[in-house]
């Protein structure tokens, strides 16, 4: 059953992106354009019964910085949630990561934890803890993929996994101490209101296929853009994005552009955790699995370091691979003469050793490089650490979040 889920998922994809062909896949396009009016018409809706109080929001006292984008994965989030999160931390604020932690398992026993008087915490209050800051609690199958990746990174950060975010907020505040909330895509949730918002747009493919879900990518209308008080135009690769800037401009005229690159540093052994640079790959024969949502990108920065990569295999975003994947996978790369086996780093926390390792298998460490705007990047983090923690409480109810 699982399997035939995935196989679903993976073409749902393909025809969303055009990859599928047929009159089947046809079919489906033209129902999707039809739902993706419905979907425009409740987005909108949502939107406005928070801009009139109808739905209420949260104000916590804590300054809540949301990461976000308009278009459903692919835009390099993870990376700039990681750099501004170590960016804060480093200037002292205590920062917790709020995320909803996408396709992660419900605890099989919720963990226990007692307040500062000593009396235990009551289940309905308590949120998913996947890291204190000091201590790594859960692992990727209970915190999600992403979480789970920026806790193990993130030493002094905790991150917390809740669907109700308000929830996460409160016990991180009153249990871990937190004075910074960074909202791991939080630019459509409004039930915690944002102090500033942080928007991404992938430089290659900015609205994704410019249409609505479910017929595309968008998670509400490029016009949403406005709400932003920062924008990231992600995964550059110098060329300039002047024609890109001029269309964001239409929408928001007056939020901060930086430019950045989501640029490889070195491989890892994920058994191993030995290093190699990149130049490890040069010339090399390369097997390539992934389950993310732009496996294309992660492909072609492999061709880019020199890699002949001969053999892909591509599932859905965030599959949970089983040792079946991997064996099956491993004995092509075997077949075929394969030196080295590569990975993303998001796909490594949840790959399961295989039987054999007849290949040496490596994820591929991404980190973030500011091209462009260094100096707003800077005046960002000011913004922030500039507030004392007291005052954070006065200074949200004067400049409530415009939503």
């Amino acid at each position: 059953m699982k399997e035939r889920i995935d196989e679903l998922e993976q073409w749902g994809a393909d025809v969303i992106f055009g990859r599928a062909k047929g009159f089947r896949a046809s079919l489906m396009r033209a129902l999707m354009w039809g739902l993706s009016g419905i979907f425009r018409a409740l987005v909108q809706l949502r939107i406005a019964l928070f801009r009139w109080g109808i739905k209420p929001q949260e104000y916590l006292g804590t300054q809540v910085i949301s990461i976000g984008n308009l278009t459903v994965g692919g835009t390099g989030k993870t990376p700039v949630v990681e750099l501004l999160a170590k960016s804060l931390r480093d200037r002292g604020r205590k920062v917790a990561i709020l995320s909803r932690g996408y396709k992660s398992k419900k605890l099989d026993q919720r963990q226990k934890w007692n307040d500062s008087a000593g009396r235990p915490i009551p289940a309905e209050r308590m949120p998913k803890v996947v890291s204190t800051g000091s201590a790594l609690l859960l692992d990727s199958k209970f915190a999600g993929d992403e979480p789970f990746m920026l806790a193990k990174n993130l030493d002094g950060v905790a991150v917390i996994v809740d669907k109700d975010r308000a929830k996460g907020a409160r016990f991180a505040i009153g249990e871990l101490g937190a004075d910074t909330l960074m909202l791991d895509d939080g630019m459509q949730n409004f039930y915690l209101a944002h102090s500033l918002d942080v928007v991404l747009v992938d430089s290659r493919s900015p609205f994704g296929t410019e249409s609505l879900l479910p017929r595309g990518t968008l998670r509400e209308p490029p016009k949403n853009l406005r709400r932003a008080s920062y924008i990231l135009i992600t995964k550059c690769d110098g060329s300039s994005n002047a024609e890109l800037i001029t269309r964001i401009r239409k929408y928001n005229p007056t939020a901060d552009i930086i430019e950045c690159a989501h640029g490889p540093i070195h491989l890892e052994n994920l058994y191993t955790r030995e290093r190699e640079s990149l130049e490890f790959l040069e010339g090399k024969w390369v097997g390539a699995i992934s389950a993310i949502a732009v496996p294309e990108s992660f492909e072609r920065s492999l061709v880019k370091l020199g890699a002949r990569v001969e053999i892909k295999r591509r599932f859905s975003d965030h599959h949970r691979f089983n040792r079946r994947d991997v064996d099956d996978f491993m004995q092509r790369c075997v077949e075929r003469d394969m030196e080295i086996i590569v990975t993303t780093e998001k796909d490594a926390v949840r790959f399961p050793r295989p039987t054999e390792i007849n290949v040496p298998i490596y994820f591929l460490r991404i980190e973030v490089q500011i091209l462009s705007g260094q100096g707003y990047w800077d005046q960002l983090i000011d913004r922030i650490c500039d507030v004392p923690p007291v005052l954070d409480s006065v200074l949200m109810n004067v400049g409530k979040y415009r939503i």
